[in-house]
């Protein structure tokens, strides 16, 4: 729990030092999307599902990124796979992605602390003013302003949700 709590203390850093618009929800431990969704109280497609993906380069090189799709999409690994001119795509570990993330899997944040993990979003996230995500723990969600999010992770929006 250490490495999440240092993770989300990162965060609300991160946040305070913008001035982003962002409410704290507090909540019932949960971690899949449609569940918290609801505690949250919006549509799953305001949730950013934000998800660890492994591509292999050739033989040798292995990349990550970190893919953040709205709640009620998947990722699609072959646009991923795509994006890195990659040979295979797949879901990292769940030890990696936890590792790369700071925190667990649920509650992984669509910003990312580590320069190994490079960040991509869905454009479909972004049409909403606000959306919601797990802050590096199971009971404590952020509502955030879309145009805070974007001038302050400064992701890479790509097509990279399907279904």
């Amino acid at each position: 729990m250490a490495a999440a709590d240092d993770t989300h203390g990162k965060l609300i850093a991160l946040l305070d030092e913008h001035g982003a618009a962002y409410r704290v929800i507090e909540h019932a431990p949960e971690g899949g999307t449609e569940a918290v969704s609801a505690l949250r109280g919006h549509e799953p497609a305001q949730a950013a599902k934000c998800i660890v993906v492994m591509v292999k380069i050739g033989k040798k090189e292995k990349r990550f990124a970190l893919v953040v799709v709205p709640g009620d999409k998947r990722v699609d690994l072959a646009a991923v796979k795509a994006l890195y001119g990659g040979t295979y795509a797949s879901f990292a570990s769940p030890d990696t992605a936890e590792e790369l993330a700071g925190s667990a899997s649920g509650t992984i944040l669509p910003f990312s602390f580590d320069e190994r993990l490079e960040l991509f979003v869905d454009p479909g996230l972004l049409v909403h003013p606000e959306f919601y995500f797990n802050a590096a723990r199971l009971d404590r969600s952020i509502a955030l302003a879309v145009e805070d999010y974007r001038s302050i992770a400064e992701p890479r929006v790509e097509r990279v949700a399907s279904g």
